[in-house]
């Protein structure tokens, strides 16, 4: 799991990502992949990824710091997401 609450809906992921320090370790299927050693949870090379682009590090922070605003961008990606960019499918969301 790659939060401690991993069933909640949250900014958790961003916070988590910047605050915790994570370990190397291979699967038993042979996969890379980095684990957090107090709370067990993981974060994949890709994750960590996010973290050495300075464009893509400045998102995490925001995302990490302003739930709010990680949640309405969600919402806006998952309606485009979802509708294709219909338009009229409906009047608010």
């Amino acid at each position: 799991q790659w939060t401690e609450d991993h069933l909640k809906f949250d900014n958790s992921y961003f916070t988590e990502l910047l605050a915790k320090s994570y370990a190397d370790e291979t699967t038993e299927k042979g996969n890379p992949q980095c684990r957090h050693t107090v709370s067990g949870t993981i974060m994949l090379k890709s994750d960590l990824a996010l973290l050495e682009d300075p464009a893509f590090r400045k998102v995490v922070e925001e995302y990490a710091k302003d739930q709010a605003l990680f949640f309405a961008d969600y919402t806006k990606a998952w309606v485009q997401l979802q509708e294709g960019n219909c338009e009229g499918l409906r009047d608010q969301l």
